[in-house]
């Protein structure tokens, strides 16, 4: 199975294009801090190249921006190319799934995109009975 989760922050701002068979490529840079610090004290970072396509390439052009913090779910893929006659490789991951993770106006300008305002919740309370003294098995 190749599956990749990713939380982060857009290192870029997305850059939209079109195949010449006419779909549609967004893609974008994603900074991820591992989870655990370094010798020094620090986190290290881990940047990602991240490819959309179609109508996700799309969306993520229209509301992301650069600081902005995603989540990504996809999977890896590792294309092989020869430059000057040296072969070179890339690793992107292809996502399947981005979620605006930013508030609109927060980590970086632009798009239209809002946070839904989310529900209040109703608690229900259970009805307790008061038990006798002699009713307890102890």
């Amino acid at each position: 199975m190749n599956k990749v989760i990713l939380i982060g922050n857009l290192t870029r701002d997305p850059e939209l294009s079109t195949t010449q068979g006419g779909s549609t490529v967004c893609k974008f840079g994603l900074a991820v801090n591992r989870r655990f610090s370094n010798q020094a004290g620090e986190r290290d970072v881990d940047f990602f190249n991240i490819v959309t396509w179609n109508k996700l390439a799309e969306t993520c052009n229209k509301f992301l921006r650069k600081g902005r913090k995603a989540a990504i779910t996809g999977r890896v893929e590792i294309r092989t190319y020869e430059q000057e006659g040296v072969k070179k490789s890339v690793t992107d991951i292809i996502a399947d799934d981005v979620e605006f993770l930013s508030p609109a106006g927060e980590g970086g300008a632009g798009g239209d995109y809002t946070e839904p305002a989310l529900a209040p919740v109703k608690k229900k309370t259970a009805e307790l009975t008061p038990l006798e003294d002699e009713n307890l098995p102890f």
